[in-house]
């Protein structure tokens, strides 16, 4: 049995409105929102007393699932420095393809996204940069230009 799919990544957010209004700027499309709690979300995620809400955006092609999640309860824990570099262990980041990206940074910008550089050329392949997203997440972006 191989896998047959990635279903989607989820990232945890203390403002889900807010998450879900920046990549809804990005391009994604909101699929939907539930409240998620009981014993099955309990032994899921192996944590006692779960109440989160949860936003599931999709992107425009409809093959990639971003799963956006606030916990209530138990409270969110901090896993290391809140804005970690780019080298840190563990998820390192999202990334985007994009027609336009000095449109995307700008739009970004306006819901609190700051580039950790700048727009990079690679080859004349790509142009290239990360953002600071939500909960400090980097989203990377990618503009094919060859």
């Amino acid at each position: 049995m191989t896998v047959q799919r990635m279903d989607n990544v989820a990232i945890v957010v203390d403002d889900l409105d807010a998450a879900v209004a920046f990549f809804t700027e990005l391009g994604l499309e909101l699929e939907g929102r539930a409240q998620i709690e009981g014993l099955y979300a309990d032994r899921t995620v192996g944590l006692d007393g779960v109440r989160s809400d949860i936003a599931m955006m999709r992107t425009p092609d409809g093959h990639s699932k971003l799963e956006l999640t606030k916990y209530h309860t138990p409270a969110v824990s901090e896993a290391g420095p809140r804005n970690p570099p780019a080298n840190t262990l563990g998820l390192h980041r999202v990334m985007f393809a994009v027609d336009d990206i000095d449109d995307i940074v700008a739009r970004l910008r306006t819901h609190g996204a700051e580039l950790l550089g700048g727009v990079a050329q690679y080859e004349d392949v790509f142009r290239l940069c990360y953002l600071r997203g939500p909960a400090g997440i980097i989203v990377a972006l990618a503009e094919q230009t060859g």
